[in-house]
This record gives C-alpha cells, sequence and structure tokens, in this order.
C-alpha cells in the first residue's frame, strides 16, 4: 500500500491543505509534503495522530478497497422461465441491489407470471413487438408497442401479455429487487 498518496487522497478529500493537515497534527508542512511524496515514512503514533485528524481509523485506511463488478457480459446472464416466456437476468445477484433489470422475452400469444403486489416499482421498455400489460385482473389493459416504455407501482397487481406476431422483448426492471 502506497501510504503516502492514500494519505493525500483522504486529506483532499476532506478539503484539508498540507498546512492545515501539518498545524492540526503539529507537524510541518514540509513534513506532511515528504510524507505523501514517500520521502519519509510516518511512526505509528504519528500515522494514528494523522488519521484522527482526517476522521478514518487506521482499520479502515489499511482496508483494501474492493471493486465490485460494473460490467456484465452474456456470460454472466442466466435464463429462467416467467410463465410461456423466458427472463433474462442481466446482473448475477442483483437481489442485494436496489434494482433488478431483466429482459423478458415472450413468444407470441404468450404470458407472463402474474407479477403480486409488493412495495416498490417496476419500469419496462418495448424492445422489440408488441404487448398489452393487464392490471388487477383485466380492471385495466394497457397497450405497449416497441420503443414506448411503462411505469407502474408495484401494489398492482400485472402481467405482461405478447399481443405481437413474433416474439417480444421487454426491458423490465424493478426496485427494490424482487423478481
Amino acid at each position: 500500500m502506497d501510504i503516502g498518496a492514500r494519505i493525500k487522497a483522504i486529506r483532499l478529500q476532506r478539503g484539508l491543505t498540507q498546512e492545515e493537515l501539518a498545524s492540526r497534527c503539529e507537524l510541518t508542512k514540509g513534513y506532511i509534503s515528504q510524507l505523501e511524496n514517500d520521502v519519509a515514512s510516518p511512526s505509528i503514533a504519528t500515522l494514528f495522530d494523522i488519521l484522527n485528524i482526517l476522521g478514518i481509523s487506521l482499520q479502515k485506511f489499511f482496508a483494501e478497497k474492493k471493486r465490485e463488478k460494473i460490467i456484465f457480459t452474456k456470460e454472466d446472464y442466466f435464463e429462467s422461465e416467467n410463465g410461456d416466456g423466458v427472463s433474462l437476468w442481466l446482473v448475477p445477484n442483483s437481489q442485494k441491489n436496489e434494482m433488478e433489470p431483466i429482459i423478458l422475452e415472450l413468444p407470441e400469444n404468450g404470458e407472463s407470471i402474474e407479477r403480486t403486489p409488493f412495495e416498490g416499482e417496476e419500469f419496462g421498455y418495448c424492445l422489440s413487438g408488441k404487448v398489452k400489460i393487464v392490471v388487477n385482473n383485466g380492471q385495466f389493459v394497457y397497450k405497449l408497442n416497441e420503443g414506448e416504455s411503462f411505469y407502474i407501482d408495484g401494489k398492482d397487481e400485472h402481467k405482461i401479455i405478447n399481443t405481437h406476431k413474433g416474439k417480444s422483448r421487454i426491458l423490465w426492471v424493478a426496485t427494490p429487487s424482487n423478481f
């Protein structure tokens, strides 16, 4: 670990100059500069004092930042049945996230499962084909064409039915994740 660079990054995040940090730690600006440029190494006591002023624990300072995966490819996706169609899960283990995106593929005249009410919202975008969204057992029916989107409150029971001659594809995102 590059201790000097880490101290500098945290100092800059806190909006402190080298002089301000040095003053608060009862050190010289030159010494802080030497630390940040890895010309000098702090004693444990000095490092502890600097981190205390920067408002970060020794444990957190030395913890390695683990970058979460942000790009997902076809190799990451998996499929599951969804009524007459298939759900293509775009983000593995997305249950831990706020949003859960899938692509729903429905064959001609195919229907998704009936989505039971939940606390949250759903957004969809028709990538190809035409569908209708049936809400509350047919109380409301909406038509959705290719290039159009929907936004629905999760408290409403609903399902999607393909009305296109051929397959329809919907990008469907639920928040919180609950597919």
